[in-house]
């Protein structure tokens, strides 16, 4: 199984890497070797698919790895342009979808050539996937690969998840070995949840699966990879590693079994040769250690991919943006992190003081520029039309879009180089950030996690052992009160519930979408609901001007939550009993 980290649109890289792993594969000896969902495009190639010189380099770049084949078995994804719609020649919407049918494929390459081609059955259309825009459904009667000997049933992503599905009609039809090729991106938990899918799956279908996934960043979407093979009994044969490229090796002992479905003959029996080491099984990682390598991929392949050589970062001396540096650090190393600590006439010594700190133990560069001066001239600019000098909010605002400016121009000036924000789940739900001021940026690391949970990856990136700086966060970060120090004395809970109690409030609304009755009637402070409700729907259309930033849940503000900007729904009856 070749876990790779493919980039969408880039075909000639895409197929270099393809065709690198299966060079190796075949130098190891293999019979048959698995790439990735949509390899040759990378995943999800979107509306690149409306593009019909897109879908003919798409089938150059797959034929061309057909070609490089030998006796190793190759099963490639890629988008397979069948004959127009019927009835398109009718079609006067304009270049709206794409034009002609498209499916989501596997191409089966051996020899040469490519001598069968399965279609993905059944479509995502949910959460963050929107494959039913671009795609038609596989159909017609499944048929069986004979590779060295062995039937082998191909499969996609989807095709795993239900009961009944392709990969039990594949099982029940003789399959020796089903593989199915994923896009399956990373959310918390979702690695058991997958292992606890493919142990049932197994179970009907009465024979192997190997579960081949891809790795790395996409925009807001991370794949974490955590390719499988497991076995007839449900044990785990090989496992690779977490958001890291590899080539996963494994020696399978199949059992014929009787075949009612047709079988494409594609290489003979295998040759005698040595069998592998035990299977290689990657421990997994913690809870908090995978959702960290999450964020860390994410930031990298965001930047990388994107040619972003230096990132700039406005460190306050608070929680947020030291976890953010911290990352960024882990990212990219600390040579191509610059820091900005731009204390107003409301910062406290001690949070210019850890910042300084941070940024002596990250070992990146920091500046450290008042902004007295620039808030002043601009205040006295604002007094004739507002009556005198901008107070309350609005002097709050300001104080945070002069960073915002100064972060941006920093960045201009150093060229190629992109401002991450600093905002958490947190307060991006509830609207607590400045437009054009600390949400200014190009990418937010931290976007999808919650105050609460951003202290305990701070903790636990302070006690990890290995790469990347020591103890980074100092004490005092940690231990003080949360605050944006845009006016005396002020403090995160004079305007939001405590963290303790807003998050799981949040959690509740946002991600499982519970109105406000059913959280008062599970026994949340009426008071408290109310209050959140309403930030949390005044805030959209905020949140629709945020940068993109780390998919590390099953509902994160972007592509999963979908909510109207214009919305004047408010539950107010009691909770429906069903």
């Amino acid at each position: 199984m070749a876990q790779l980290d493919l980039v969408v649109g880039d075909l000639e890289g895409n197929v270099a890497a393809v065709l690198a792993s299966l060079r190796s594969a075949e130098d190891a000896g293999c019979d048959l070797c698995l790439f990735p969902e949509l390899a040759v495009t990378g995943y999800p190639p979107e509306d690149l698919l409306l593009k019909p010189r897109f879908l003919t380099d798409n089938h150059r770049a797959v034929e061309e790895i057909a070609a490089a084949t030998g006796r190793c078995v190759a099963v490639v994804g890629f988008v397979e342009r069948g004959a127009d719609r019927p009835g398109d020649e009718r079609w006067d919407g304009g270049g709206t979808r794409p034009p002609a049918r498209l499916a989501n494929a596997a191409a089966v390459c051996a020899g040469g050539s490519i001598v069968g081609v399965y279609r993905k059955r059944i479509l995502p259309n949910y959460g963050v996937f929107d494959e039913k825009r671009w795609f038609d459904p596989g159909s017609g009667p499944h048929v069986l690969y004979e590779v060295a000997g062995a039937a082998v049933g191909v499969s996609i992503c989807e095709d795993v998840w239900y009961t009944d599905g392709p990969v039990v009609e594949l099982g029940r039809g003789g399959a020796d070995l089903v593989v199915n090729i994923n896009a399956s991106p990373f959310a918390q938990g979702r690695r058991e949840e997958r292992l606890t899918m493919l142990r049932r799956r197994v179970g009907e279908a009465g024979c192997p699966v190997a579960y081949c996934n891809l790795v790395g960043g996409q925009d807001e979407l991370v794949f974490d990879g955590s390719s499988v093979l497991v076995g007839a009994d449900g044990s785990l044969l090989g496992a690779a590693r977490q958001f890291e490229e590899e080539l996963l090796l494994v020696d399978l002992e199949l059992e014929m079994r009787s075949r009612t479905l047709a079988v494409v003959p594609v290489t003979g029996a295998a040759p005698h040769r040595s069998p592998l080491p035990s299977p290689r099984i990657g421990p997994p990682l913690s809870p908090h250690a995978e959702i960290y390598e999450a964020l860390v991929l994410g930031t990298r392949d965001y930047l990388v991919k994107n040619g972003f050589g230096d990132v700039v970062i406005g460190l306050s001396g608070g929680i947020d943006s030291s976890l953010v540096a911290t990352i960024a650090v882990d990212a990219v190393g600390p040579e191509k992190v610059h820091a900005l600590s731009l204390p107003s006439r409301y910062s406290s010594e001690g949070s210019v003081a850890d910042a300084k700190e941070l940024a002596d133990r990250l070992g990146i560069g920091l500046s450290v520029v008042p902004i007295e001066p620039a808030h002043r001239a601009l205040a006295g600019l604002l007094a004739p039309m507002l009556e005198g000098e901008p107070a309350g909010l609005t002097d709050e605002n300001l104080q945070s879009r002069v960073r915002g400016l100064l972060l941006m121009a920093v960045s201009n000036s150093i060229g190629r180089s992109i401002v991450l924000t600093t905002g958490n789940k947190s307060e991006i739900a509830t609207g607590y950030f400045t437009l054009y001021g600390d949400a200014v940026g190009g990418f937010a690391a931290i976007k999808d996690i919650a105050k609460t949970e951003v202290y305990e990856l701070c903790r636990y990136r302070n006690a990890r052992p290995g790469p990347g700086p020591l103890d980074p966060i100092p004490a005092a970060v940690l231990e003080k009160p949360p605050s944006a120090e845009l006016r005396p004395d002020q403090r995160d809970d004079q305007s939001l519930p405590a963290y303790e109690v807003l998050d799981p409030v949040l959690e509740a609304y946002v991600e499982r979408d519970r109105t406000g009755p059913e959280m008062v009637a599970d026994g949340v402070d009426p008071a408290v609901v109310d209050a959140v409700v309403r930030l949390v729907d005044g805030a959209e259309y905020k949140r629709r001007q945020l940068a993109p930033g780390v998919r590390i849940t099953a509902k994160a503000f972007g592509k999963d939550r979908r909510v109207p900007i214009t919305n004047r729904y408010r539950a107010t009856d009691a909770p429906d009993p069903r």
